[in-house]
C-alpha cells in the first residue's frame, strides 16, 4: 500500500530555512510526479511544488517562487523541500503526495514561523 512519511518541520524564526523530507513505500517511486501541499489553519489546501518523473520540471506557487526547491532521489525514494526565507505566513501543516492523487497524503510535518 501507498505510504507517505513527511518529516523535518519544525519551529523556525523568520527568514530562518528547513529542509523536508517525504519518504515513500509502496509504489514505483519514480514512475510518479510528485508534489508538496500545505494547509494553514483555517485555510484551504495548497499546492506549494511540484516535481516531475526524473525531477527534469518543477513548479512553484507565486508565494515561493524563488525560496523553495523541490527535489527527489529516485534511488531512495525521497522527496524533499528546501525551504529558505521563511515567513510567518509559510506556517503550515506541509504533505507530500502523488501529483495524480493529492488527496493521498502522509500524516504531515509542521513548519512553525515565528519570532
Amino acid at each position: 500500500q501507498v505510504q507517505l512519511v513527511e518529516s523535518g518541520g519544525g519551529l523556525v524564526q523568520p527568514g530562518g530555512s528547513l529542509t523536508l523530507s517525504c519518504k515513500a513505500s509502496g509504489f514505483t517511486f519514480s514512475r510518479h510526479a510528485m508534489t508538496w501541499v500545505r494547509q494553514a489553519p483555517g485555510k484551504a489546501i495548497e499546492m506549494v511544488s511540484t516535481i516531475t518523473t526524473g525531477g527534469t520540471s518543477t513548479a512553484y506557487v507565486d508565494a515561493v517562487k524563488g525560496r523553495f526547491t523541490v527535489s527527489r532521489d529516485d534511488a531512495k525514494n525521497i522527496l524533499y523541500l528546501q525551504m529558505n526565507g521563511l515567513k510567518p505566513e509559510d506556517t503550515a501543516m506541509y504533505y507530500c503526495a502523488k501529483l495524480t492523487e493529492p488527496s493521498a497524503r502522509g500524516q504531515g510535518t509542521q513548519v512553525t514561523v515565528s519570532p
